[in-house]
């Protein structure tokens, strides 16, 4: 697959124990943009963060939480993201979406070096 040097970052913030269909919601969207061919996508915990309602989750050992910070970072035309952006508003009930112009620098399959 090749991007153009032109793409966009949609950029999702979840909780952790956000759900869709009875799965942990950032696994229905990874497999969702997988199934529409999006160029790429990754997930990342976050050991602390805090949202709209400035409760806190945070992963010390004090405090474990079950709700850690999820991020979601899928990059691919601005064409691409557009058409799924409708698709991930149905499977979020909260969170925060932000879109952003990236620069694809390189993008190769790791088997092809």
């Amino acid at each position: 697959m090749h991007l153009p040097e032109d793409a966009v970052l949609l950029r999702i913030f979840i909780g952790e124990s956000d759900r869709y269909q009875h799965q942990p919601l950032y696994q229905a969207i990874v497999l969702k943009a997988r199934e529409l061919e999006l160029a790429g996508a990754t997930v990342l915990r976050g050991p602390m963060g805090f949202g709209k309602s400035s409760h806190l989750h945070t992963a010390k050992i004090l405090r474990l939480s079950m709700d850690l910070p999820i991020v979601i970072e899928i990059v691919d035309t601005e064409e691409k993201v557009n058409a799924f952006l409708p698709v991930l508003d149905e499977m979020m009930g909260g969170g925060l979406v932000t879109l952003e112009r990236a620069k694809v620098i390189r993008y190769q399959d790791q088997g092809k070096r």
